[in-house]
């Protein structure tokens, strides 16, 4: 953080910071690393036009040190990438990204390539989408996105990889729709640490509810098959503060889908089971069934939370009594709504981290003002990690150290404070993840258990 200028004040033990643009410790990354969201498709590979390292670096920081969660059938190692330089800089780089496409379709098996561009790319002006339409026009499945790392995050990658698949593969459509069926937009495939247990979930429930799932992304998905179908479904779930909407909207316009937006991803069954019920009425089907589903759910969930409630009972003096949370605005939302309304931990700090676009902001406070029919919070908009921990020092926790859920940048951090730390998103370099998810019914038992064997464990 070279260009963070620091002054000092007698009568405030803390530094007063003038921000510059430089960010430390970053928590996304760039518009390219959208290649998780088409590798995390099944049976789809992508393709990168940038300089050597690119699409590499974007593996090691959102799927390796992020839960290591592996690179898939179609991503990691696996990613084709022309490795552009001072030549394709200076001449051009399209036909080294022909002779690049024709040489994957030589070795590789896919269903659906997705060709992404960077930086150096962009900046040259490549035709990329001529390259791309040659092979379109032979019939080989494949699309293009121009991802270069100045047009935004990863966030805004995603979105830019999905419209790039529904516009030049799933093509057209006017004719009916399915009741009952459903597209859902919803977390970013790996740069949620825990996408893959929790998109699961979200499947399940919705089919628990009586719906049949287009859930696209992750190994409950159909893959190309699912991205074919999306025209014929009822109704478009987005189930995020702001990604997706875009999307959603897009979809609206092009196949008069109406889309159904729930800001709050639901953690436990107070929030899951009012998730299911609006779904349910938005959709039309079957009310009866859908009850019956939340019944059985909502039956084992506390079964095992009055099997949980003989620790919390007895354990009382030892559990953090505030929180911070520090993340996407997706989880953080989420978490705040599940500790305070079910476990009723006081919000200390909640930062968004991924810089959502502006427009969305004042709705995103929104939710925050009505954490709970008692309780309203504000929340930040931060990138620089300096910035969040000299934020998080100058809260009040009260008596009790705070439990923090946020990444590895912020281990060090909860030992200062002598706390207890939760990561929850990228970069979480000290958990494996491989099926684990927080959300839904499940999810929700899985996270207390992650959160108070890390607070017996940090009290010991």
């Amino acid at each position: 953080m070279a260009n963070t200028k620091i002054k000092t004040n007698k009568a405030n033990p803390f530094p007063i910071v003038q921000k510059t643009n430089s960010i430390q410790q970053i928590r996304y990354v760039c518009s390219i690393a959208a290649m998780h969201s088409a590798s995390a498709i099944p049976g789809v590979i992508p393709i990168t036009h940038c300089g050597p390292g690119c699409a590499d670096k974007q593996f090691m920081n959102v799927a390796f040190y992020n839960g290591f969660q592996g690179g898939g059938y179609g991503g990691g190692a696996v990613v084709p990438s022309t490795n552009a330089t001072e030549k394709e800089v200076v001449f051009g780089g399209a036909e080294r990204l022909r002779q690049l496409i024709d040489a994957s379709l030589k070795v590789l098996d896919a269903d659906l390539f997705v060709v992404l561009t960077g930086c150096i790319s962009d900046l040259v002006g490549d035709d990329v989408g001529s390259v791309v339409s040659e092979f379109q026009q032979q019939g080989v499945p494949i699309v293009f996105a121009e991802t270069g790392g100045f047009k935004g995050n990863n966030f805004i990658g995603h979105e830019m990889v999905t419209r790039a698949i529904i516009d030049q593969f799933v093509g057209d459509y006017s004719g009916p729709k399915e009741k009952g069926v459903v597209n859902v937009w919803s977390l970013l495939p790996y740069h949620n640490t825990f996408w893959r247990g929790d998109l699961r979930e979200i499947k399940r429930i919705l089919e628990g509810a009586g719906l049949k799932v287009n859930i696209l992304f992750g190994h409950d998905s159909q893959g190309v098959s699912e991205w074919r179908n999306i025209p014929t479904a009822q109704f478009n779930l987005v189930l995020s503060p702001w990604l997706g909407l875009q999307t959603a909207q897009h979809l609206e316009e092009k196949y008069g889908q109406p889309y159904l937006h729930i800001p709050v991803i639901p953690i436990g069954a107070k929030e899951t089971s009012a998730f299911l019920r609006k779904v349910v009425e938005f959709s039309g089907i079957d009310k009866a069934h859908a009850e019956s589903f939340i019944a059985q759910e909502e039956t084992s969930y506390y079964h095992y939370l009055e099997d949980f409630s003989d620790f919390y009972a007895e354990y009382w003096w030892g559990l953090p009594a505030q929180f911070a949370v520090v993340g996407d605005s997706a989880y953080n939302l989420a978490l705040t709504k599940f500790l305070v309304n079910q476990l009723g931990i006081i919000p200390g700090k909640q930062i968004i981290t991924e810089n959502p676009p502006e427009e969305y902001r004042e709705a995103i406070r929104e939710q925050y003002r009505n954490i709970a029919d008692d309780v309203s919070t504000d929340v930040e908009f931060e990138e620089d990690s300096y910035l969040i921990h000299q934020s998080i020092r100058q809260t009040k926790f009260g008596h009790k150290a705070p439990i923090i859920f946020g990444t590895t940048w912020e281990r060090d951090l909860a030992k200062e404070l002598k706390g207890a730390i939760v990561e929850v998103g990228f970069p979480a370099s000290y958990e494996v993840v491989i099926s684990r998810g927080y959300v839904g019914y499940r999810g929700a038992l899985t996270l207390l258990e992650k959160i108070y064997t890390t607070t017996v464990g940090a009290s010991a």
